[in-house]
């Protein structure tokens, strides 16, 4: 019987991730609830086989549940119903299935019947998910808005909340509007406070909003009324039970047909605040995002392992001129690339969920006391690793599934653009990954102070002195290390043309380069590990940096300031 986590020994390879004792000694609080509830883990071990039972049990629903009902949802997709969304039938079995199976409240507090999952384990399940369905991991994984109801609401509002989710409840976080896409200082959806109802009212449009007719709603909305940017910005909490919210329209998507992305249309609606007025954008929305970006890096690995699996079935089967395809050499090294983007971003995923279990834990337990100086110090410094990391995770994984996709079709040949083949619709589905909750071209931006000031450089070379590469892989490693000082001239010449039109044109180039050199290193600490599972991904991720830090170091080194007129010129002729 399938089972979409155990089929991959490679999901579970990351629950030893070196950091992985700390996080569990910090997300149990030191084990204080192994005394209070049954499920509570008295030791390491006894978590590690508690991730490693919901992973089985996610990865059985998903093979043979959501799977199997994935084209059906696909075909049909949701509705519209007198302002309401109704999901496709199948949509609806998918939800009974997680939800008898125990999968949400995935990562809240036992005392609000949550799993205190953390959140490596959780974008594990997340990734097992996307494989079987990338539109029902949307509905699903946004069950982790919760976090930051959790972070931010008060104790009442925590305990009229976060059970319901933990029972099966489903959330949204509406924040773009018709005018306010990427650009969310732009929103304008009206929030005023009702003195006789002692509550705040909602008033105006929002847009793409992924399961837009959710139970419970987290709303950005102008509270301050006269302002234009993002200081007059709130987060508010908005209860579907309440009413004065309708769906006006369901967008038709090219991909992920069974998460609905709904205009919303507010008309008085009662909400509540969540947090302090004014912070909604410049600190909820954030952290909010932050968490989102790390689910659309799972959802993508998710997507790439799937391609991948399809590509090589349909390989090992497919025969052309009395031979299978896979042995041809244009395809097994197409095959070979997939693997290693697949290996090579999953590890990168997994490093930056336990970068933000760290810090996400210790700030947990600073609700409840002060941090001791270590404490305060190691908070600091994986926060800093996490807001460097997640762009980085997001971006280079969305662009793989794509790339994986795309491969996957063509190594199908014609029948990857015959409908009844499932390649079309992950290549459908992957190509939204590389846009919402932030483009690629944004990813850049978020990440590119890290590289520009040498954070990222002085994290290279202190990966470059820990990781642990063995007699086996030490000459990958030497490859690298070679490697570095070219990626360090080419970001010092981007830097020394002191333009910075000039360095944001460069900036993708910089960005993909120093993703590559991580996730090098990464993947030969894994192959080290697990030659049996990465060894080949590996020798095959290495040289395929080369190619590309090679390359791109000399178009970097080759620009100039004057270059961009040429660049320019071409959009006015293309105007024109």
């Amino acid at each position: 019987m399938a089972n979409y986590y155990s089929d991959h020994p490679e999901i579970a390879f990351h629950l030893n991730n070196p950091l992985m004792e700390r996080i569990v000694e910090l997300k149990e609080k030191f084990y204080a609830d192994k005394d209070k509830y049954d499920d509570a883990p008295v030791d390491l071990g006894d978590a590690i086989e508690n991730y490693k039972k919901i992973l089985d049990i996610t990865g059985d629903v998903a093979a043979n549940i959501i799977a199997p009902n994935a084209e059906d949802v696909d075909l049909e997709g949701p509705h519209l119903e007198n302002g309401r969304m109704i999901y496709a039938s199948k949509t609806y079995e998918n939800l009974d299935a997680t939800r008898k199976a125990g999968l949400w409240g995935i990562s809240m507090p036992r005392r609000y019947g949550g799993l205190n999952i953390p959140n490596a384990v959780f974008s594990m399940l997340s990734e097992v998910i996307s494989a079987a369905d990338a539109g029902f991991q949307n509905i699903w994984s946004l069950q982790s808005c919760i976090d930051t109801l959790y972070e931010f609401a008060d104790e009442d509002q925590r305990q009229r909340y976060i059970p319901r989710i933990c029972a099966g409840e489903g959330m949204s976080m509406d924040l773009t509007e018709p005018d306010a896409g990427s650009d969310l200082q732009r929103v304008m959806l009206k929030a005023t406070f009702d003195e006789k109802e002692n509550c705040w009212r909602l008033n105006g449009v929002k847009r793409f909003i992924t399961n837009g007719d959710s139970d419970i709603h987290l709303v950005l909305a102008r509270s301050e009324e006269g302002t234009k940017d993002g200081r007059g910005l709130s987060m508010f909490i908005y209860d579907k039970r309440n009413g004065g919210v309708d769906v006006r329209h369901i967008e038709h998507k090219l991909g992920i047909h069974g998460s609905p992305t709904c205009e919303l249309t507010y008309k008085n609606a009662k909400a509540e605040l969540c947090g302090s007025t004014r912070l909604g954008l410049i600190k909820y929305v954030m952290a909010l995002m932050n968490g989102a970006r790390l689910g659309i890096a799972a959802q993508s690995v998710g997507v790439e392992q799937e391609a991948y699996n399809e590509a090589l079935a349909y390989a090992k089967e497919r025969q052309q001129f009395g031979e299978k395809i896979i042995n041809f050499p244009a395809v097994y090294d197409m095959l070979s690339r997939m693997k290693a983007k697949l290996d090579a971003g999953r590890s990168l995923l997994y490093e930056t969920a336990c970068y933000v279990d760290i810090y996400k834990a210790l700030e947990d337990i600073e609700r409840d006391r002060k941090l001791t100086p270590e404490e305060k110090k190691e908070l600091k410094k994986y926060q800093r690793l996490a807001d460097a990391f997640t762009p980085m995770a997001k971006g280079m994984n969305s662009e793989y599934a794509n790339q994986n996709a795309y491969d996957a079709i063509s190594v199908h040949g014609g029948s990857g653009f015959i409908m009844e083949y499932k390649s079309q619709r992950l290549f459908r589905d992957a190509r939204i990954f590389s846009i919402y909750e932030g483009t690629t071209q944004l990813q850049v931006v978020a990440a590119i102070r890290y590289i520009s000031n040498g954070t990222m450089l002085n994290n290279i070379k202190e990966m470059l002195e820990t990781v642990d590469a063995g007699e086996q892989f030490a000459s990958l490693k030497s490859r690298v290390e070679k490697l570095i000082p070219v990626y360090e001239d080419a970001l010092n010449y981007a830097k020394g043309l002191d333009n910075q039109a000039a360095f944001d044109f460069l900036a993708r180039r910089l960005y993909d380069m120093t993703c590559e050199l991580v996730m090098s290193l990464l993947i030969i600490r894994d192959a080290a590990k697990a030659p049996e599972l990465f060894g080949k991904s590996a020798n095959v991720y290495v040289r395929m940096t080369e190619e590309d830090v090679l390359g791109k170091s000399a178009y970097i080194k080759a620009f100039t300031v004057n270059d961009l007129e040429s660049f320019k010129a071409a959009e006015a002729e293309a105007e024109a």
